[in-house]
């Protein structure tokens, strides 16, 4: 996406500074998450060194496995949405020109995106509350760790992809008022449409010159 080139009589500084903030935060929450990746992976290691060399399996692994696994798929969505790396049609969408994307985006957001996240916000409250009020444990296996840290993380993440959302709305309306797309911070190597789009369309090389 381009960056964003404007006079500062058509763009609010307060809105970029806003976009950077919750970008900022979305970042910081998505990097830190990432480090439950390697607590699941000490964690399965230990378990499978345990059970098939020593014999001595560990119940509570398995509940707390699938529980980092889902704090990790959680807490990471608004660090993809705001480093726009969710999975998209990228040679269609990206031949369009940016207000057309914005355009399409803004629907999208309203129509889909938002009401998603309001329900996974309300609903995961929910089953939080009662989830504490309860201390519900796991009854997968004997004696099952506390499973009420998981459900928490729910609202949580529905707390952090509204804001993020409502953030790529604010982007999407500076598109559609400036033409081009507020700038993201580089975190990642995003698809060169410009690129691929000549390496598919270049012709193939005559196998007799280059034997």
């Amino acid at each position: 996406m381009s960056t964003l080139h404007a006079s500062p009589g058509r763009v609010s500084g307060f809105a970029l500074r806003l976009v950077a903030f919750v970008d900022s935060a979305s970042t910081l929450v998505g990097r830190l998450s990432s480090w439950l990746i390697l607590v699941l992976t000490l964690l399965i290691s230990v378990e499978v060194v345990s059970r098939y060399v020593f014999g001595w399996p560990i119940d509570w692994v398995f509940d707390t496995s699938y529980m980092l696994y889902g704090a990790v798929l959680l807490l990471a969505g608004a660090y993809a949405l705001a480093k726009d790396a969710h999975v998209r049609a990228d040679l269609l969408y990206g031949t369009l020109r940016p207000r057309v994307q914005a355009a399409f985006d803004l629907v999208l957001y309203l129509l889909f995106f938002m009401p998603g996240v309001l329900a996974l916000l309300i609903a995961g409250y929910g089953f939080a509350a009662e989830s504490v009020a309860i201390r519900e444990s796991s009854s997968l296996t004997p004696d099952g760790p506390p499973i009420y840290p998981l459900k928490m993380v729910m609202p949580l993440a529905g707390a952090l992809l509204l804001a993020q959302g409502l953030i790529e709305i604010v982007r999407c309306v500076l598109c559609l008022a400036t033409g081009a797309w507020a700038p993201r911070a580089p975190d990642f190597n995003p698809v060169d449409i410009d690129k691929l789009r000549a390496e598919v369309s270049a012709p193939s090389p005559d196998p007799r010159r280059t034997a």
